[in-house]
């Protein structure tokens, strides 16, 4: 596992990590505590070292399976533990932006993750006139000067968001969608994010798992998972689910691509690899609910890059075939 500099923390991490939605155990079907903790014990055995979560995954059950596994299992080197706020936990929204609420969910997930103090904690996809008005940002500022967290940054859901969080002071990271069927970022973010030292944390790399090329258009999904619920943004931002695609288009599109996926590699592999090459990236956060898919994902850091061809041929298959077919926020 190759690793990158998180500005956030001064460390290196694990340039694949592991995104944790899916353990929470809602919104991506079911998932068991213990298939849940083996999943981290595989992937960290893979050679991870920073995990995603949020205060909203399963209302709490991914910050709390993290910290049995942190409390409970030997790993071979420190976890970077990244987590989120503002979607979910009472009062809700308006209130979960007062100082007061901000500071709370803080500390509680402090009290599930059961460490002292948050490595990095972003706003969840926070409502815009949230994060202009100032007060979010001074919280965090006041959180990390009282040492609860040691860096803070925001996890967006458009590139106009990314790039007026950029102008925070005391920003560390942008958590944003980034995909072979979202690149609007290379454009507009990268050379910008770089330039101040920003981290960019890579979610939803395989677009809902459509980038893994298993998916056909009459597959199903159980009635807790999203892409069941949500696949034309009924509950939350559509981007969120199939990159905006929707199912069938986004199968279409996938299928497309499979030629160019090297036989001795797998298709989700290979989207992650093309994430990677984009030295802007600091790391990409996969989900898994199973431990073979951890491990798979955990692999993409050892292949080589695409080539310079292949990813002109992707440049211009999303100009020319997906850009046109984006729905929600981007």
């Amino acid at each position: 596992m190759k690793k990158r500099l998180f500005h956030s923390t001064g460390q290196r991490v694990s340039e694949v990590g592991i995104g944790t939605w899916q353990i929470g155990g809602a919104e991506w079907g079911d998932v068991s505590d213990a298939e849940a903790l083996e999943t981290l014990q595989a992937a960290v055995d893979a050679g991870v070292t920073l995990i995603d979560t949020a205060d909203i995954y399963g209302s709490g059950r991914s910050e709390e399976l993290i910290g049995r596994f942190l409390r409970d299992r030997t790993v071979p080197e420190p976890l970077t533990v990244v987590t989120k706020f503002g979607r979910g936990s009472a009062p809700g929204w308006p209130g979960n932006f007062q100082p007061e609420n901000i500071t709370a969910h803080a500390e509680a997930s402090l009290r599930r993750l059961g460490v002292e103090a948050l490595d990095l904690t972003q706003t969840h996809c926070v409502p815009e006139e949230h994060l202009q008005d100032g007060t979010v940002w001074q919280v965090m500022r006041d959180l990390k000067t009282t040492g609860k967290i040691r860096a803070f940054g925001a996890s967006v859901e458009s590139m106009d968001e990314a790039l007026n969080c950029l102008e925070v002071d005391g920003l560390s990271s942008l958590q944003i969608i980034f995909n072979v069927f979202r690149q609007k970022p290379i454009d507009e973010l990268f050379s910008r994010a770089a330039s101040r030292g920003i981290d960019l944390i890579v979610r939803l790399p395989l677009a809902s798992g459509l980038l893994s090329g298993r998916f056909t258009a009459e597959t199903r999904f159980a009635e807790t998972d999203h892409r069941h619920f949500n696949e034309d943004g009924q509950a939350f931002n559509v981007g969120e689910t199939f990159a905006g695609l929707g199912l069938a288009r986004g199968v279409e599109l996938a299928d497309q691509l499979k030629a160019l996926v090297p036989p001795e590699q797998s298709m989700a592999q290979w989207a992650l690899r093309w994430c990677l090459d984009f030295p802007e990236v600091t790391t990409v956060i996969p989900g898994a609910k199973r431990p073979d898919q951890a491990v798979n994902n955990a692999q993409a850091s050892e292949l080589p890059p695409l080539s310079p061809d292949d990813h002109a041929r992707l440049r211009d298959f999303y100009a020319s075939e997906v850009s046109q077919h984006i729905r929600g926020k981007y």
